[in-house]
C-alpha cells in the first residue's frame, strides 16, 4: 500500500485543475488513506456546486420484462425466454405504474427490461409513442446500451438510426446500465451481452443524436484495479467527445441469488465503494453529477458519500426489481431522504432527469394531505 505522502502530489494536482493520468489513478487506488482522497473529491464536489445542494429525484424503475437472450452470472432477475415466470407488463399495466409514481411527485421514470428476442424496434416505438401522447411532459429515461444493441440484432438498423428513431417517439434519455466493468477482459467472464465497444458505441451515437445519458460502474464482479482504472478512462474520453453524459453512478455487485455470487464470497466493502466515488470525482474532471448509490450501499453510506464527491442522492426508488432480486433491500420515502441530506449538511433539492431543479407547487388539498403522504413508504424492492 502507499501511504499518504505518496498521494499527496496526485491530490494537489487534482486541487489544482490538472487532469489526472491513469497511474494517478491507480496510486489512487492502491493508496489506503481513502480519506485524504475522499477530502480532495468533496473539496472538487464544492467548486462544481458551491451552494450545497444536493439533489434527489422521485421516479420509478419499471421493467417492462424478464425475459432475457443473453446470461450475466451477476444478475438474479432475468428469466431465459420459455421460463414458466417470465413476463411482459401491458400497457395498461405500465400506465398504472405510471400514473402511482405522478401522484407522488415523480417526474419520469427509468424503464428498462431484459433482452427480449422477439422485440424489434416497433415494439420500443409504439410503447414510447403511446407513453409519450398519454403523458406529454413526463421524462422516459429509457433502455440501456445493452437493449440498443439487441434491436440493432434483430432490427438490422445501426445505433444512430435506432435512437434518432426512438427519440421521436418520446425518448428523453438513456440510463447507464449494462455498464458494469468497461473492458472485455472482465466482461467476457460474466456477461454474454454487449462489448465494451459496442456500449460506449451506443452511447455516442445517443448523444449525437442530441439524448442525454448517465455512466455507470459496477465493482466486486472479479474486475482488478487495472479494470477500473481503464473504465473510467473510456467514460472521460467519451465525455471529452461528446459532453453527453450528465452523472457518474458507482456501485457495488449485490451477490444473493446469483451465479457470480456462489462462486465470488465476498462483496467489496463500503471502503471499497467510497473509494471509488472520490477517486471518479478527481479523475473525471469532466463530469459535473456524481450520484449516491444508497439503493445497494444503504442510506447511512449513501450518506457518508455526500463528503466523499456525490452531490445527488439518487431516487426516491418507488420499484426497482434487479438489484433487489440480488440481495439490496434498502428503502426509503421521500422525506426521509430530505432528513438524510439535510442532516449531512446540505439543502435538499428534487430534480429531474437532466438535473434540472424541480418546484412542486401544492394546493391546498395537497397541502392537508403532505403528512399522509410523507409517510408512505416508497420501496427500492
Amino acid at each position: 500500500m502507499n501511504n499518504a505522502k505518496d498521494i499527496q502530489p496526485i491530490l494537489d494536482r487534482a486541487l489544482a485543475g490538472m487532469r489526472l493520468t491513469a497511474d494517478d489513478c491507480t496510486a489512487l487506488y492502491e493508496s489506503d488513506d481513502f480519506v485524504r482522497t475522499g477530502l480532495a473529491a468533496d473539496e472538487i464536489r464544492k467548486r462544481h456546486h458551491p451552494e450545497d445542494v444536493v439533489t434527489y429525484i422521485i421516479d420509478r424503475n419499471i421493467n417492462y420484462t424478464n425475459v432475457c437472450n443473453v446470461v450475466c452470472t451477476f444478475c438474479a432477475f432475468y428469466r431465459r425466454p420459455g421460463a414458466k415466470d417470465t413476463y411482459v407488463l401491458s400497457m395498461d399495466e405500465v400506465c398504472r405504474k405510471i400514473d402511482e409514481t405522478i401522484e407522488l411527485g415523480g417526474t419520469g421514470v427509468l424503464m428498462q427490461g431484459g433482452l427480449h428476442p422477439d422485440f424489434g424496434i416497433e415494439w420500443y416505438e409504439e410503447l414510447l409513442s403511446t407513453l409519450h401522447a398519454r403523458y406529454p411532459n413526463f421524462q422516459l429515461h429509457c433502455f440501456s446500451p445493452p437493449e440498443i444493441h439487441n434491436i440493432h440484432l434483430i432490427s438490422k438498423l445501426d445505433y444512430e438510426t435506432i435512437l434518432a428513431r426512438l427519440k421521436a417517439a418520446g425518448l428523453n434519455s438513456l440510463p447507464g446500465g449494462g455498464g458494469e466493468i468497461l473492458d472485455d477482459e472482465v466482461r467476457k467472464r460474466v456477461s454474454t451481452k454487449c462489448t465494451t465497444d459496442e456500449w460506449l458505441d451506443v452511447m455516442r451515437a445517443a448523444h449525437r443524436v442530441g439524448l442525454r445519458s448517465t455512466a455507470t460502474l459496477m465493482s466486486g464482479i472479479g474486475d482488478q484495479i487495472k479494470h477500473r482504472v481503464r473504465h473510467l478512462a473510456r467514460l472521460r474520453s467519451l465525455q471529452d467527445e461528446t459532453n453527453g453524459f450528465t452523472a457518474f453512478i458507482n456501485w457495488t455487485f449485490q451477490r444473493e441469488n446469483t451465479a457470480l455470487g456462489r462462486r465470488i464470497k465476498t462483496e467489496p466493502t463500503g471502503i471499497d465503494y467510497l473509494k471509488t466515488l472520490s477517486i471518479a470525482r478527481l479523475f473525471l474532471d469532466n463530469f459535473v453529477n456524481f450520484q449516491s448509490s444508497w439503493l445497494t450501499q444503504g442510506l447511512k453510506l449513501g450518506q457518508v458519500a455526500l463528503r466523499f464527491g456525490a452531490n445527488d442522492m439518487g431516487s426516491v426508488m418507488i420499484e426497482e426489481n434487479v438489484v433487489s432480486a440480488a440481495g439490496a433491500h434498502n428503502t426509503a420515502n421521500e422525506a426521509e431522504l430530505r432528513r438524510q441530506i439535510t442532516d449531512a449538511g446540505f439543502r435538499p433539492q428534487q430534480r429531474d432527469i437532466l438535473y434540472r431543479h424541480v418546484n412542486r407547487e401544492q394546493t391546498p388539498e395537497e397541502n392537508n394531505t403532505n403528512e399522509m403522504r410523507e409517510m408512505i413508504e416508497v420501496t427500492a424492492n
